[in-house]
């Protein structure tokens, strides 16, 4: 079969190519899936430089998640062949064939495709661990989304719309600023540099957000500090910005806010019929038309290069898929 496959760690993806491997071999309490569609995450591109939390040995293959058809399963796993599945075990998913426990994958919803559904776990995912479990997002609340032109900001903004919340969308990019508002139904998009609180407090009528969800940090976190209203939260998902910042704890003691880190796969892990019943309410809302991923691109399996250097080069909005 053919699969993308980190051999080595490196800068500038040298270390990645398009290798011919043998079909992966099944044991028991895995499902061997044909892979119809794969989603990129921004962990896949720091995975092949070594600049993830996950870090796996190399070689592997590459792919967080994915959506496909099972070809061979336990009786007791519950799923059986041509059972249409997504999910992921953090690599593996951009191949031609993939095997992954049978607790890291989900019967996919009705009515939407495979890659629709390969861009729906980790983004939306993330979103409702986030804001429902964790921000625990109530209807009318102001919510500040930032990095909202890549998959699991956008997820973010799309979520808190359909909840019922005012949300309020970033890119660090001028030329993103329209593409993301044609993107999402956000009742504002703003560019996150320098003093943007000034901005926020005029949208929000100077009450600030009661959750800011953050996956850059960096400059964008330490600004964000100032926009954080009394009691609310600030949701950390991640580094995409590059540096990790830091914050004084008088801050949050005087304005009453709290700092949150957010890793919604080890959420799942260590609460597992939680996991569970925030898989189930993203496949609902999507199979209910409530949620629609917004895909910049499809590609096939040998243009995965591209795929990458676009996410690199910070070009895409939404989620790139890739088909083998």
């Amino acid at each position: 079969m053919k699969a993308v496959v980190v051999d080595r760690l490196s800068p500038d993806l040298s270390g990645v190519a398009l290798t011919d491997l043998p079909m992966p071999e099944r044991r028991s309490g895995e499902v061997l899936v044909r892979v119809r569609a794969a989603s990129l995450n921004f962990p896949d591109l720091l995975m092949t430089r070594g600049e993830y939390q996950f870090k796996p040995e190399v070689p592997f293959v590459a792919g967080l998640e994915f959506a496909g058809e099972v070809v061979e399963a336990d009786a007791e796993s519950g799923f059986a062949p041509g059972d249409k599945v997504y999910g992921g075990n953090k690599t593996g998913g951009f191949a031609e064939y993939a095997v992954v426990p049978a607790r890291a994958l989900s019967v996919m919803p009705h009515g939407i495709g495979f890659p629709a559904t390969a861009a729906l776990g980790a983004a939306y995912g993330t979103a409702y661990t986030a804001l429902v479990e964790i921000g625990q997002l109530q209807a009318g609340q102001w919510v500040l989304v930032h990095g909202a032109s890549g998959g699991v900001g956008l997820a973010a903004v799309e979520l808190a719309k359909r909840l019922g919340a005012h949300v309020i969308a970033t890119t660090g990019s001028p030329a993103k600023v329209e593409a993301l508002r044609g993107a999402c139904a956000a009742d504002a998009v703003i560019i996150a540099e320098g003093r943007f609180r000034e901005v926020v407090a005029e949208m929000t009528g100077g009450t600030l957000c009661d959750l800011v969800y953050d996956p850059v940090g960096g400059d964008v976190f330490d600004e964000s500090t100032r926009c954080v209203a009394f009691g609310g939260k600030l949701l950390v998902i991640g580094f995409a910005g590059g540096r990790i910042a830091d914050v004084s704890t008088n801050i949050p003691l005087i304005k009453g806010f709290s700092v949150v880190g957010v890793r919604a796969g080890e959420y799942a892990r260590r609460f597992p019929a939680r996991g569970k019943a925030i898989r189930e309410a993203v496949a609902t809302l999507a199979a209910d038309g409530a949620l629609t991923p917004h895909i910049d691109r499809v590609l096939p399996l040998a243009r995965w290069r591209e795929a990458y250097e676009a996410m690199a080069r910070r070009e895409v909005v939404g989620k790139v898929v890739i088909e083998p």
